[in-house]
């Protein structure tokens, strides 16, 4: 399986909702390795890495879950650093 980097923006009613704690919660199920925080113009930013399938099924876990409160997402692959060694909250 191809290894990969997503830095995914989502903007909408993100933050003061409780979403970073959902994503976190969610990445708990999936083999994948990051972060998330609150960015200061109100997006929530997530960076992720692991193998292609996991980390597709955890957007999707994150869109189906708080999909009432994303308006938008961007996502942006990269290749991995290998940097992360769990994911958790950043502030």
């Amino acid at each position: 399986m191809k290894h990969e980097r997503y830095v995914v923006y989502y903007s909408g009613q993100v933050q003061g909702v409780g979403f970073r704690y959902a994503v976190c919660r969610l990445s708990s199920r999936f083999d994948v390795k990051g972060f998330v925080r609150n960015l200061p113009d109100g997006r929530v930013q997530v960076i992720a890495e692991g193998n292609t399938d996991q980390l597709d099924r955890f957007l999707q876990s994150v869109q189906a879950e708080m999909a009432g409160y994303i308006r938008a997402k961007h996502l942006d692959r990269q290749e991995p650093t290998g940097e992360f060694s769990d994911f958790g909250l950043r502030w």
